[in-house]
């Protein structure tokens, strides 16, 4: 086998492409430009969530409140819209940001400041978001009727003839190469995975790296639900429901380790763009929603048992084979 296939990598690469190729080959129009970029701003909110997923599951934690943060931040920043009309988009992205970071430095506080597991406290406050939801709108929806023009276009607009749900998740997946490469930071959140006792002796604040994590990743999700619902003209309790384990799923798909310290920005994105395919494409081919949900959980079943054997170290041998044959 060529060296190449060998990289997991790759290999992804290789199946979502001949993915995309075998479902042109049945149905031609999922090949067509207006196809594909729809299958792109479709995805566009996976790709961002699942990178700060990464950086979350890299520290050996977990955030299940991603899909709740963003229907609250969602909820609230629609509300603030349109109660302060003579805001401006850049203010409303800035608000968002700003509203899921708080969000997720609540889940960091508690996690490395109090030392509640994080599938605790996020499933805690998954449910605790979507309450606040309830309470903030009454229970009411809020449809295109209460959002602007502005508020409305800005997820349907283009830069130079490029969708801005494509430039957004380009530049906050260049924005989390460089923190995750290039910076300390970014060192620091793969020595915490890989042994967080070996990296406080090396003198990482711990208890800071994780705060951080979960804040940045309340950040995505916050930007992520300004624009999730902007697109859709609609806000409400059950926003992306269950989101987060497709988001997760993106992650081990992509080959990062739920045992954290193990995980690249290129994997996250290829799983993304995996499941995105999927999603999109097995409409086309009159694949039922049964069997959707199906497969899914199949391809995301053999990409854990794939992590779970490339992760395995095989033990010191203490006795030569002939030794122990005897």
């Amino acid at each position: 086998m060529p060296a190449a296939l060998k990289n997991r990598d790759v290999l992804l690469a290789l199946i979502v492409a001949a993915l995309i190729i075998g479902v042109g080959v049945r149905a031609p129009v999922f090949l067509t430009a207006d196809s594909l970029t729809n299958m792109l701003t479709d995805t566009s909110f996976l790709f961002m969530l699942a990178l700060a997923q990464m950086a979350v599951i890299l520290t050996r934690g977990i955030d299940l409140s991603t899909a709740a943060n963003l229907a609250l931040t969602g909820m609230m920043v629609t509300l603030a819209a349109r109660s302060a009309t003579w805001l401006p988009i850049p203010g409303v992205l800035a608000l968002s940001i700003g509203l899921g970071a708080a969000l997720g430095a609540a889940n960091g506080l508690l996690i490395a400041a109090v030392g509640i597991p994080p599938i605790v406290v996020t499933l805690g406050t998954l449910s605790i978001f979507r309450g606040l939801i309830f309470i903030l709108s009454g229970g009411a929806w809020l449809t295109s009727k209460d959002m602007s023009p502005a508020f409305l276009a800005f997820p349907h607009s283009s830069i130079f003839g490029v969708p801005v749900l494509v430039i957004i998740p380009v530049l906050v997946a260049g924005g989390f190469w460089l923190l995750m490469t290039q910076t300390p930071f970014g060192r620091s959140i793969y020595a915490v995975g890989g042994n967080p006792v070996a990296a406080r002796y090396c003198g990482i604040d711990v208890a800071r790296t994780q705060f951080l994590v979960y804040t940045l990743a309340g950040a995505i999700a916050g930007l992520s639900g300004f624009l999730w619902v902007s697109r859709l003209g609609v806000a409400f309790t059950d926003i992306a429901p269950g989101y987060e384990l497709t988001v997760i799923a993106a992650c081990v798909i992509g080959g990062v380790s739920i045992a954290g310290g193990i995980g690249t920005v290129r994997g996250a994105l290829l799983g993304a763009l995996f499941l995105g395919v999927v999603v999109n494409a097995l409409p086309v081919i009159n694949v039922s929603p049964f069997w959707q949900m199906l497969i899914s959980g199949a391809v995301i079943l053999a990409a854990v048992i794939v992590n779970a054997r490339a992760e395995r170290r095989a033990g010191k041998l203490i006795l030569p084979e002939a030794r122990r044959a005897a």
